[in-house]
């Protein structure tokens, strides 16, 4: 019995992370001047716990900027800024986030990205608001780190699918384990 209630916890407690989604910018376009981000944005969920994954060639950049910046498409304040054609942005906190590209003239003619992350356990449809306007004073996320995109790599609605077979495939290991234990 107490190896079922130790595997139990274990599930539980290990399951959130299994949940992760890396959003791919731009899907299969990746990150470009010709994407159109408001719509790619508004048919993702974001939460806390997911990845952004810039792909991008070396006329463009990735800027993490404020909702003012954002809106204003200024670059020069940025609060992080990446480079190098693959960037990873761990989403670390609930709440808006705005990102541009740094080239000249590109965030003016679209390349720009804003998204609402949300916590876990908050509602999973798509976010279809822009961002609120009160958040000025964006933080970096905590842990960045670049990484060298997989060619294995799910787009973000088939990695969706693969968590909702998750969550079913945990109930049907967790179903029976409780039923063992009453």
């Amino acid at each position: 019995m107490a190896i079922v209630t130790l595997l139990l916890i274990t599930l539980v407690v290990a399951a959130p992370s299994a949940f992760a989604v890396q959003h791919i910018v731009g899907d299969s376009s990746g990150w470009t001047n010709f994407g159109d981000y408001t719509t790619w944005a508004s048919s993702n969920t974001f939460n806390v716990g997911d990845t952004l994954l810039f792909s991008y060639s070396s006329s463009h950049g990735v800027d993490v900027v404020s909702k003012d910046d954002y809106d204003n498409c200024a670059t020069s304040n940025a609060i992080s800024s990446y480079t190098g054609g693959s960037t990873t942005i761990k989403l670390t906190q609930p709440g808006p986030m705005y990102f541009a590209c740094p080239s000249f003239g590109h965030c003016s003619t679209g390349m720009k990205l804003a998204i609402n992350v949300v916590s876990p356990g908050s509602s999973n449809s798509p976010a279809t608001t822009t961002p609120s306007s009160s958040d000025n004073n964006l933080t970096p996320p905590s842990t960045t780190s670049p990484s060298t995109p997989s060619t294995s790599t799910p787009s973000s609605k088939s990695a969706n699918s693969a968590n909702h077979n998750m969550v079913v495939g945990f109930s049907l290991i967790l179903a029976p384990l409780f039923v063992l234990m009453c």
